[in-house]
């Protein structure tokens, strides 16, 4: 029985999901189509009808995950003041939460490494995403001139998601915990200047 485009888009979706957080979780790599599939609740065999290839899969899970990952970082600060709008934000960015849940968190900072050996189409997906978190900086740094906002959300988009990689590698919890929030004191007190 052939089944409708609805429920064929509807099984895509769930294999683009299943992917993002199988690839933050366990990484590239090691998030092979059969574990992949089978997390989904598929069969190896379909993942073919769906996609031309693993890199395919591994571009759109990747923008699945930074587009969920900017929107919701923009409405937890929506509506904010500039002066509460970034500390919100790098609260929960630079938090032990998105630390220990890497499945649920930044893509870049989950695999930053095999984005960078990625194909052209995935690093593009990468870069637009990091664009966009930097995007999201650039309005709170308000005492700044416009060109001089826009360098240092990109300095500040880049030590987020290094402190989140770095807080992962870590294994003493403390020090850790001490990466976070240095960084995130640092980046405030960087941001009044």
């Amino acid at each position: 029985m052939r089944r409708s485009k609805a429920d064929t888009a509807r099984t895509r979706e769930r294999i683009v999901e299943t992917a993002s957080q199988q690839f933050r979780r366990h990484g590239i790599s090691d998030a092979g189509l059969s574990r992949l599939m089978a997390a989904a609740g598929l069969t190896h065999g379909g993942f073919y009808r769906h996609f031309p290839s693993k890199d395919q899969l591994v571009t759109e899970a990747c923008q699945k995950a930074l587009i969920s990952l900017t929107d919701g970082l923009e409405a937890h600060v929506d509506g904010k003041s500039p002066n509460h709008a970034l500390p919100l934000l790098l609260e929960k960015y630079l938090s032990r939460t998105h630390r220990d849940q890497p499945a649920a968190g930044c893509v870049l900072s989950a695999l930053g490494s095999e984005l960078a050996r990625s194909d052209a189409a995935t690093r593009k997906v990468a870069t637009n995403g990091f664009l966009r978190l930097a995007g999201l900086i650039a309005p709170q740094l308000k005492t700044l001139p416009p060109d001089e906002a826009q360098d240092r959300s990109l300095a500040i988009a880049a030590a987020m998601v290094g402190t989140i990689t770095l807080s992962r590698i870590i294994t003493d919890a403390p020090t850790s915990n001490a990466l976070l929030r240095a960084t995130k004191n640092y980046i405030l007190k960087a941001a009044r200047k």
